[in-house]
């Protein structure tokens, strides 16, 4: 009974969190770039993380949530390094020396992970055949899409840092999967609050990581283009605050495998920027992985929402029954 009288989000918000995700998110690989062209990866990664993190707290206070918890702040503590630190920071350090549009590709692979770490739900998921083609379909989707970049950048000469790069993001789209599973099960309370935590976290571990790296010596504030600047700040409002929040708002209200989707959306948009903002060209190859890729986000999508529709209709005849 309790279930059934839980809350649901309206449809409204969630069309608007996954918009958010979808189109914002697809965008950061951009900015990212462009920000790291002048700003050291790790530095760039605390910057942006911990003024968002201060920005969220401000507002809790303001909201008057209850900031602290010792469950809900070991639980962003993980989450925050799985999801921002190792997640996004894999990202952030492979951009250096990788397009914008082949980081995407990698990171696509997250929604196959979703499948295999996800544990308490491998046997709807397994049992999906719909759902698992979808996947399928999506991922073929991408590498149709980006074959001749993941073609080029291992054939090409001199490109160790590159393949470093991709077995980076490959790790970093693993810790992404874990890490959303895990507060998926774990978390407890206010979602803002739960962000608030992890970006503060995963700004501390980028702290650490710039010291160690040592990447403060010869950084010169000054010396960072305008250019560079206005990407963190697009990071900070855009990508974090409100990418991020609509990210962990829809892990506590939808399956994650259907949140994942989000990944074969990104690279559409990371590609429609190359091409307008950076001049790259579409080939006729990359286009025809566009529309796999959206096939494959549709097919899912359809797929839970009438697995949804099935278990409400079961609810309803049992609360009947009774």
């Amino acid at each position: 009974m309790n279930a059934t009288m839980k809350k649901q989000p309206s449809t409204l918000m969630v069309v608007i969190a996954f918009a958010t995700v979808y189109l914002v998110w697809g965008s950061t690989y951009f900015f990212i770039q462009r920000a790291v062209h002048d700003i050291p990866p790790f530095i760039m990664g605390a910057i942006r993380f911990f003024i968002a993190g201060i920005l969220l707290m401000g507002w809790c206070i303001y909201k008057r949530e209850k900031l602290f918890s010792a469950h809900q702040f070991k639980v962003a503590l993980i989450t925050g390094v799985l999801l921002l630190f190792v997640g996004n920071g894999a990202v952030i350090w492979a951009e250096q020396n990788i397009p914008s549009s082949l980081a995407a590709v990698l990171v696509s692979a997250a929604p196959l992970w979703f499948v295999l770490l996800d544990a308490p739900k491998w046997k709807e998921n397994f049992s999906s055949r719909a759902t698992i083609i979808g996947l399928l379909i999506g991922f073929a989707g991408v590498i149709l899409l980006f074959s001749e970049r993941v073609s080029l950048a291992l054939s090409s000469h001199g490109n160790t840092t590159q393949v470093a790069g991709l077995i980076v993001l490959v790790v970093g789209s693993m810790c992404w999967a874990g890490g959303s599973l895990y507060s998926k099960y774990n978390g407890s309370g206010a979602a803002i609050v739960n962000t608030m935590w992890q970006m503060l976290a995963a700004a501390a571990a980028f702290g650490i990581s710039s010291l160690v790296t040592n990447e403060w010596k010869g950084f010169q504030w000054q010396a960072v283009s305008t250019g560079a600047w206005l990407a963190v700040l697009y990071l900070i409002t855009m990508g974090s605050l409100a990418g991020y929040s609509a990210y962990v708002w829809l892990l506590q209200v939808r399956p994650a495998t259907q949140v994942s989707t989000y990944a074969y959306v990104n690279p559409v948009v990371a590609v429609l920027l190359g091409v307008f903002f950076a001049g790259e060209h579409m080939s006729l190859l990359q286009l025809s992985g566009l529309a796999v890729i959206l096939t494959s986000v549709l097919l899912i999508n359809l797929a839970k929402q009438r697995k949804e529709k099935q278990q409400v209709a079961k609810q309803r005849l049992e609360i009947k029954a009774a």
